[in-house]
């Protein structure tokens, strides 16, 4: 994994079995894409790689650790909002029945498992995430059996 060049944060597809994590942010005016579907993730603080500021993300908004061995794809992506900064967007997946260790962390309104096809059919959602999923399932072929 690529650690050298400056981020900005991280977000992650994360799939239970075939279903896709989600969860829903908050309404609030002041902040970025308010009472939309998101995907768990966040800023980079301090020196962290990539992989370290994605698995605190992840624990602190859904309470699972995330193993480096559960990412199989990422990619830097142009910061929504930040010009000339960047994201990596991952791809990872754990198996079925994690979802029963998820304690939902205070950012947020709620979490909820969809199917990849009901995702991309979603309107609110964070701008740019289906166009990641897709280029994610044409680079991979999409989800591997688990």
């Amino acid at each position: 994994m690529v650690t050298t060049q400056e981020f900005y944060g991280c977000k992650v597809a994360l799939f239970i079995g075939d279903m896709l994590l989600i969860t829903l942010r908050d309404d609030f005016d002041h902040i970025p894409f308010p009472n939309v579907w998101d995907f768990p993730g966040g800023g980079r603080e301090g020196a962290e790689t990539p992989y370290e500021t994605l698995a605190r993300e992840v624990m602190e908004e859904v309470g699972l650790e995330l193993p480096e061995s559960a990412i199989s794809w990422q990619q830097m992506f142009p910061a929504i909002g930040a010009p000339g900064k960047w994201n990596w967007f991952f791809v990872a997946q754990m198996p079925a029945g994690t979802e029963a260790k998820i304690i939902f962390g205070d950012e947020g309104q709620r979490w909820k498992l969809i199917s990849l096809a009901d995702f991309l059919a979603l309107e609110r959602v964070v701008p740019t995430f289906a166009e990641r999923l897709r280029i994610w399932e044409a680079e991979t072929g999409g989800l591997s059996a688990g």
